[in-house]
């Protein structure tokens, strides 16, 4: 054997119905006076019951617009800690921030998408989203509290478990891939399917939120894989769900690589209990890709972003191939034969 592996330092904290002390203990911890809170309106004003906050950005929006993050920054002046509560733009709009001031993150994350542990950055203009990794955005405390994942609708919470799964799958053939963020990958998979499977219950939503750690953590350690590569191109140019998104087109990576990753796809299938698209099926996610107008300007876009450390070599053709058949919600299983 004969691989690196760099495992990124981070604290975190893990309770249901804790996430207001365990917030205002941190800021205490910490030693920070001027709190920037990084939050849509709503639940963070229960999160933040404990602490005082010296300013506040509601200016959220997906795949985080650059001119959104300038005015952020601006409102950072004086800051000396960002706390981001919401979901994968908020947090992406706190690590923005992060990038040019070096103020420290708090995340306090709603959804499943797990960017608050990583330190992965993306930034969108002129419909093209750029991604890099800078340990500055890396969130030094995360506050996980299932209760806050409670009022997700359940179709959004399942897209974002599956984009959790993502993370996961994407980890296996990586451009890192390593043996320790396979095993966390897999791990993950096992939770996320368990979780996924009970999300209508605080059990099942704990599980899926372990779960989602646990993928975003091999996916920080792993890189971004060719689903990710494809999912932030298409976002970034059509300007589509994230979550949604990302579970419409892992199934077709994932039965794309397989031939070319048997023992990675055998792995997924095991902690998944079986088939992606049965898990989908039973849980009611969709693997119909919506919004992307020409499959083969598409895939002239995405093409330069493969990495070359996909198991399989991808051409053109073979993204027309993969995109026509996410936009027609055709059996993954059949779509390259």
């Amino acid at each position: 054997m004969s691989w690196q592996h760099v495992t990124l330092g981070q604290r975190v904290l893990f309770g249901t119905g804790e996430a207001a002390a365990h917030l205002a203990a941190e800021v205490e911890r910490l030693g920070a006076q001027r709190v920037l809170l990084i939050a849509e309106e709503g639940i963070a004003d229960e999160v933040t019951s404990k602490v005082d906050v010296a300013a506040r950005v509601t200016d959220v929006a997906p795949h985080v617009p650059l001119a959104n993050a300038q005015r952020a920054r601006e409102q950072a002046a004086g800051a000396d800690l960002l706390v981001s509560v919401g979901g994968g733009s908020t947090t992406g709009l706190a690590k923005a921030v992060a990038l040019t001031t070096g103020l420290p993150i708090v995340a306090v994350p709603t959804t499943y998408a797990g960017s608050e542990a990583t330190n992965v950055w993306g930034l969108t203009e002129a419909s093209r989203k750029t991604t890099g990794s800078d340990d500055r955005v890396l969130p030094v405390t995360v506050i996980y509290d299932a209760a806050l994942t409670a009022s997700l609708p359940d179709d959004l919470a399942i897209a974002s478990g599956c984009n959790a799964l993502a993370h996961c799958v994407d980890s296996m053939w990586a451009p890192r891939a390593d043996p320790i963020n396979q095993a966390l990958a897999t791990a993950g998979i096992r939770a996320l399917s368990s979780g996924l499977r009970a999300i209508g219950s605080l059990a099942g939503r704990e599980q899926t939120l372990y779960g989602a750690y646990l993928s975003a953590v091999a996916f920080a350690s792993a890189g971004s894989g060719l689903h990710h590569k494809i999912c932030h191109v298409l976002g970034g140019a059509y300007d589509l769900p994230h979550a949604q998104t990302h579970t419409a087109i892992l199934p077709y990576v994932l039965a794309f690589n397989a031939p070319a990753a048997p023992d990675a796809a055998g792995r997924v299938a095991s902690a998944l209990g079986g088939d992606l698209i049965s898990l989908y099926d039973e849980i009611g996610a969709s693997h119909v890709l919506r919004g992307v107008p020409d499959v083969s300007a598409a895939a002239d876009l995405i093409l330069p972003s493969v990495p070359v450390s996909n198991p399989r070599p991808v051409t053109k053709e073979d993204l027309v191939t993969l995109l026509a058949a996410a936009t027609a919600g055709l059996n993954p299983s059949g779509a390259f034969a």
